[in-house]
């Protein structure tokens, strides 16, 4: 039952959106006109390209380019079949574009290989060989041709320039999710005709996000891999991976993550998966990881920029933040905008009517919102309009969580933020100022006995987390004795966050590697209202938890995500980490919370809680209970906005 489960949804996120892939769209088929091509790379790999040309260009009517890369396919194919929807929305649909959709290289029908998060080279400098000096009269040598996913942008849009008749030489990129990193690649060293360029929830850095957080192992991620490592034997437009999917035979995924046992058991599924051989062989942010992060890259940056995320998105939220501000920090006066909305994984790209995450509704037509007035704008200014920067949106656009309505900032973070610290408790309160630093509150972690991510542990979820966690009821978890809770009184007056959260923990464990993990919750009041839109009419939200943002930091990485190192047991030492941003208010009549806990299975991988060079070789007798103590000077810094 989970390998059938398992391939429908890896499938589902394969076509992307539902409507893209459908086998017929009149308004599509009436007003674009489809051809397929094999593109040329300047290696001379041919990468196939679906184009749509709306059926009114001319050399009097011209229309910009509007590209998506992905390694998902870009079905369906064949020149005379036709999708319900192009474009990045219905909006730009029926406003027209040069809609491009590409397979990169090494994925479905074009050719090449494959590698996942392809190093970034075509920004670097020519190389010359020792034996070159100015006294040496001898040739320079410089490297070759750089390839990597900018190269291929660049080779792609130059031959789509020349090609595609009645362009208006202006390109635009989008792309959610991994095509998001190909679309963050693509402003790399781009070509100049790159106008407007959107990552939307973009895969950045995989030691911080989708398959790692801080360095701990996803592990609800697992049945992800065959869609990653497995080598496809040719070009096709199959999904040649289907059936190296995990059959697990229940539709209990935490029980049978649980019984999988150590994560070194999970080696009889995938033997010959090459991204699972990496990750298992790559347990540090070493060089395998460091080079196929893009943040480094994204300098001398020449398109504008649009980053896109969901404050609730399982998968993405730190690719979209740190890419806004790397960009921000590297390259003065470029056009670089930040939109965060509501929404889990990607769903500003669909409209649900009634906008809701999990339990919590934000209000109506927010996606339809953010395609109208953001997205539509931003690349109308540039690819059609005067592309002078003078778009009319904010630096910031940003949905506050707590009021539930969009806020503009001319800067993020905004000028007026003001970091407030406040200090973890022996009384489980939060307060103004911390203790001496000798008391603790002390929990037993128990590897058998984990705390779940969820309360709803019996979902299938075969594919990537459950995006619902992330705004979730916490209570299941303030019941555990392995979970610490800390809390305010009942809020007098609005608190608003807007910004990073830094938690610094002063922490001893009796063993010799611990994972901790930070919750920050919104603790309603008990005669809180429901919505006529909850999925379980009879619940009420009086007394509801709701996560608002968390993270795990791994012990072993508390100095170095390059070179962990153990604890020494009984020994108080400082474990610091940031947890991504967030804009929300804590209403007035609320409480915030702050949880600590040591487990948050299945989501993240168990912890030994014995130091082992390589979690993922780890076996069965390594892991062992442990006696964990935070103590009363450990201290979460806000983003306090007045």
């Amino acid at each position: 039952m989970l390998k059938i489960v398992c391939i429908v949804g890896v499938l589902l996120s394969v076509l992307f959106q539902s409507a893209l892939f459908a086998q017929s769209g009149q308004f599509v088929r009436n007003s674009y006109r489809k051809v397929e091509y094999k593109i040329p790379m300047r290696d001379g790999v041919r990468l196939h390209t679906a184009v749509y040309i709306p059926k009114d260009a001319s050399p009097a009517q011209k229309y910009p380019i509007l590209l998506f890369r992905t390694c998902y396919g870009v079905a369906p194919y064949g020149a005379d079949v036709y999708p319900d929807q192009v474009g990045p929305s219905a909006q730009l649909m029926r406003e027209k574009y040069i809609f491009v959709y590409q397979d990169v290289r090494g994925r479905w029908a074009s050719e090449g290989n494959f590698t996942n998060m392809t190093p970034v080279t075509s920004d670097r400098k020519p190389f010359v060989s020792a034996g070159n000096s100015p006294k040496i009269k001898t040739p320079v040598r410089q490297l070759a041709p750089a390839i990597d996913e900018s190269s291929d942008t660049f080779d792609t849009i130059d031959w789509l320039l020349k090609t595609i008749p009645n362009n208006n030489s202006r390109v635009g990129q989008w792309g959610i999710s991994y095509p998001g990193f190909y679309t963050i690649a693509g402003a790399v060293a781009a070509h100049p005709a790159l106008k407007a360029s959107s990552p939307q929830a973009p895969v950045s850095d995989l030691f911080f996000e989708d398959f790692h957080h801080n360095g701990a192992f996803v592990q609800m991620a697992l049945f992800a891999y065959p869609l990653f490592g497995v080598r496809r034997p040719q070009p096709t437009t199959k999904a040649w991976f289907a059936d190296q999917f995990i059959d697990a035979g229940t539709q209990d995924s935490f029980r049978w993550h649980y019984e999988l046992g150590p994560l070194t058991n999970a080696n009889q599924y995938y033997k010959t998966n090459f991204f699972w051989k990496e990750t298992v062989e790559h347990p540090n942010y070493d060089e395998f990881w460091q080079k196929r992060s893009i943040i480094p890259h994204l300098k001398n940056i020449k398109p504008a920029l649009m980053s896109v995320g969901g404050w609730f998105d399982a998968e993405d939220l730190y690719g979209p933040l740190n890419i806004y501000k790397t960009v921000e920090k590297n390259n003065p006066g470029v056009y670089n905008t930040l939109v965060m909305g509501p929404f889990g994984h990607r769903d500003w790209s669909n409209e649900t009517g009634h906008s809701l995450h999990g339990d919590i509704y934000f209000g109506d037509s927010i996606a339809t919102f953010y395609q109208r007035n953001i997205e539509a704008r931003f690349f109308n200014h540039f690819l059609k309009g005067p592309g002078d920067g003078k778009t009319g949106l904010p630096e910031a656009y940003l949905f506050d969580t707590g009021k539930k309505e969009w806020r503009t900032f001319d800067q993020w973070p905004a000028a007026s933020m003001q970091t407030r610290p406040i200090y973890l408790t022996t009384e489980h309160k939060l307060a103004a100022k911390g203790g001496s630093g000798n008391k603790y509150i002390e929990f037993v972690s128990d590897p058998m006995n984990p705390v779940p991510f969820s309360e709803e542990k019996t979902t299938l979820d075969d594919f990537t987390p459950l995006n619902t966690y992330m705004s979730a009821d916490q209570r299941f978890a303030s019941q555990r004795a392995d979970v610490l809770t800390y809390q305010t009184e009942v809020l007098t007056e609005d608190l608003t966050l807007g910004g990073v959260i830094n938690a610094k923990l002063k922490v001893s464990t009796s063993g010799t590697d611990a994972d901790w993990i930070v919750k920050l919750i919104d603790v309603y009041p008990p005669n809180e209202p429901g919505h006529p839109y909850l999925a379980n009419p009879a619940k009420t939200l009086g007394n509801y938890q709701q996560l608002v943002r968390s993270e795990v930091m791994r012990g072993r990485f508390r100095h170095s995500f390059e070179k962990p190192e153990p604890f020494k047991a009984g020994e108080i030492t400082d474990v610091n980490f940031q947890l991504q941003d967030i804009l929300h208010t804590f209403k007035k009549g609320h409480r915030l919370m702050i949880q600590v806990q040591s487990s948050w299975f299945p989501l993240i991988d168990r912890n030994p809680q014995k130091y082992v060079e390589n979690i993922y070789k780890a076996k069965k007798d390594d892991f062992s209970k442990a006696i964990h103590r935070v103590y009363d000077n450990s201290v979460i810094e806000l983003p306090i906005l007045k």
